[in-house]
């Protein structure tokens, strides 16, 4: 039994929708449908396609085959309920699109089918390139209306390939579409990692032959290097509040984790050990850093303070773990444990418990 009711979090109002904790709710997604002016295949599939994809991340819904009962019309008075109460339908997603040269309206609707009533209604516009984007806000609002928390389905990824026969830093969509090149300079690209706000990349880059941290706005491509010792300038990692970078520098010997200012000023080293310390990355309220360390003799993740007080040992299974990433919520840790045949992602709590592969 599928049960809609209205609820309260975090001060906004929501809709929470429960189902038997044993199984998931059954979704209908039809095709998407075009409501005027020129038509184009790849735009229907898209939408459908990317609404499909996220509501299946969520691991909530089932989606189901929407052959015996799709049909025109997508706003209220327009279809009839019954043949997706027949197909097992208890959510049902509508949308359709106006196609105006390169230029798109697209309409999105979410419907209770048991209650035929409509949830929740968008309408969104842009060129034919941005159909999938509009597709994932839309995911993103009805996460928002059933757990009181936006998606991430509008989130974009950077990361690091070989493509072009260089390292070079790549952003792409949450799901692999819309890849584009961020730098071009045929050297040795790592590690970057997104600005609070996403309009600002860090990465280190050995184009001027040393392993330097460099600072990129995404919008403007301006871009300035803010740390440029000799030896190591790596795993730069952006603070919550946007002010703060910390990484791992080599200048005294051994790779030592660093706070620098965004501007690559104001630098201040962390508590001094023996071993190498690399990999910062912080929790979502800027209070602890992740790292990884092996000043036990093989690379552990840890966990201290952002003024790093009280270092704690975080992975106690496992020879070789490395790469921590704290997630959105702060309830999770993930890493990379490597294993035979190759490096395997962990979950773990902040306090070492429920390790998870």
């Amino acid at each position: 039994m599928l049960l809609i009711t209205g609820a309260v979090a975090t001060g906004d109002q929501y809709l929470e929708v429960t189902a038997s904790p044993d199984r998931k709710v059954s979704l209908a997604i039809p095709p998407t449908i075009t409501q005027g002016g020129g038509e184009k295949r790849e735009v229907a599939l898209d939408v459908a396609d990317a609404l499909r994809f996220d509501m299946e991340l969520t691991g909530r819904y089932a989606i189901l085959d929407t052959s015996a009962a799709a049909g025109r019309g997508i706003r209220p008075g327009e279809f009839d309920f019954d043949p997706w109460r027949a197909a097992g339908a208890e959510l049902l997603i509508k949308s359709a699109y106006t196609l105006s040269g390169d230029q798109v309206i697209l309409e999105c609707r979410l419907y209770d089918v048991a209650g035929g009533r409509q949830l929740l209604a968008k309408r969104f516009s842009g060129t034919v390139r941005d159909v999938r984007r509009m597709a994932h806000t839309f995911s993103d609002e009805i996460l928002l209306l059933t757990t009181g928390e936006r998606g991430p389905f509008t989130g974009k990824v950077a990361f690091v390939s070989k493509r072009s026969g260089n390292k070079e830093i790549y952003l792409m969509d949450y799901d692999g579409h819309h890849v584009q090149r961020i730098t071009a300079n045929r050297s040795i690209n790592l590690n970057p990692d997104f600005s609070p706000s996403g309009r600002e990349i860090i990465y280190t880059s050995y184009k001027k032959g040393n392993p330097d941290l460099y600072r990129r706005d995404l919008f403007s491509t301006a871009e300035s290097r803010i740390s440029a010792h000799p030896g190591l300038n790596i795993t730069g990692s952006w603070s919550p509040d946007g002010g703060t970078i910390a990484l791992s520098l080599s200048r005294d010997g051994n790779a030592e984790i660093y706070l620098i200012g965004k501007d690559g000023r104001q630098m201040t080293r962390l508590p001094r050990t023996n071993a190498i310390n690399t990999s910062p990355s912080w929790s979502p309220d800027g209070s602890r850093i992740a790292f990884l360390s092996d000043r036990l003799g093989k690379p552990q993740i840890f966990i201290m303070n952002s003024d790093g007080s009280n270092p704690t040992r975080l992975t106690t299974s496992g020879a070789y773990n490395v790469s921590p990433a704290w997630s959105p919520k702060g309830d999770r840790i993930l890493y990379c444990r490597q294993q035979p045949g190759g490096f395997q992602i962990h979950s773990i709590a902040p306090d070492g418990s429920d390790d998870l592969q």
